[in-house]
């Protein structure tokens, strides 16, 4: 059972049933709002499935992340209308289709918290490929 415990003033401690925590604020706070949070919350689920997928199909990547933006909508409860994720992947001779199909597999299949987010908000996506350091000094070199 996950568990959410004022701490005070407008800070809370989150801890989820494998005894891990988060701190979380709403205002000036030092935690991450909650709201923040669900935004969070789907960008880790869907890199996790991409790096998985990527690192499956046998593909060099050195680094990978995703940037994450939302649009809150104007009336209360205020959801997120739009969320926008851009993925930027760096690797070796990454294979475009590759990073293509480990990102919409994520999305369309495997992120539950892209499956929960969904139903409310637009979410849309890209990315972009990025040779490595080493690769691009080799590249350089030849």
């Amino acid at each position: 059972m996950a568990r959410v415990k004022w701490v005070e003033g407008r800070t809370f401690l989150g801890v989820d049933d494998n005894g891990r925590a988060a701190l979380m604020s709403s205002g000036d706070g030092p935690g991450v709002s909650p709201m923040q949070m669900l935004l969070l919350g789907l960008g880790g689920c869907s890199l996790v499935d991409v790096l998985l997928i990527l690192q499956k199909q046998r593909q060099r990547v050195s680094d990978v992340e995703v940037e994450v933006r939302g649009v809150r909508g104007a009336e209360l409860p205020r959801p997120w209308e739009t969320v926008d994720l851009h993925y930027v992947v760096t690797g070796e001779s990454l294979e475009e289709a590759k990073v293509a199909r480990a990102i919409s597999l994520s999305l369309e299949k495997y992120c539950g918290v892209h499956g929960t987010l969904s139903g409310v908000a637009d979410i849309r996506h890209d990315y972009e490929i990025r040779e490595s350091a080493a690769q691009e000094k080799a590249q350089e070199a030849e």
